[in-house]
């Protein structure tokens, strides 16, 4: 009879811990566009080589993706190897995004993350990012936009017949990430 009570108070006890376990998430697809303006023409780069991992723990997320800069295909490869140029590719081959959020966020649709971004050398931080979330069976697809401005990371603008890109470069994001 001890035995039974001893065994419901540590069950009591014990069931908040094992409610705050970690949560491990992996990124299993992923399809990240960038769009470049031009007075003369619009064009998109496309990669498919992120990868990705997170972790939450008591109360807050923290996820990591890397990708490779030369990885995005433009359709064009004079272009690309002039954006990898641009873009110090061979100095800095990945871009490196942190994302943090707390972890009751997980269980909204529209998601606002805090992301650190770390492209051509330079760190930039991007505010309550919106994505918007979506299960589907034992996944989580994760879609939206990231603001990103080659300002920011202190990348003179391209130009082309003397006439230069726009500064914005928004990054719409695709990505499935499995639970484990």
């Amino acid at each position: 009879m001890i035995n039974k009570k001893i065994l419901a108070v540590f069950l009591l006890l014990a069931l908040p811990q094992l409610l705050r376990a970690e949560s491990q998430w992996v990124l299993a697809q992923s399809t990240l566009t960038f769009h470049v303006s031009h007075p003369l023409h619009e064009t998109e780069g496309v990669s498919h080589a992120a990868k990705g991992k997170g972790l939450c723990h008591a109360g807050q997320c923290n996820f990591l993706i890397a990708v490779p800069v030369k990885s995005f295909d433009s359709g064009n490869s004079n272009r690309d190897l002039h954006m990898l140029e641009v873009l110090r590719g061979a100095q800095f081959p990945m871009v490196i995004v942190r994302l943090r959020l707390p972890e009751e966020a997980l269980t909204s649709a529209t998601l606002h993350a805090d992301l650190e971004i770390e492209f051509a050398g330079q760190t930039a931080e991007y505010k309550q990012v919106p994505f918007q979330r979506v299960v589907e069976g034992n996944q989580t697809r994760a879609t939206g936009t990231i603001p990103l401005k080659l300002s920011d990371f202190k990348i003179p603008l391209p130009s082309l017949l003397a006439m230069a890109i726009k500064n914005e470069v928004p990054v719409r994001v695709d990505t499935i990430w499995g639970s484990q």
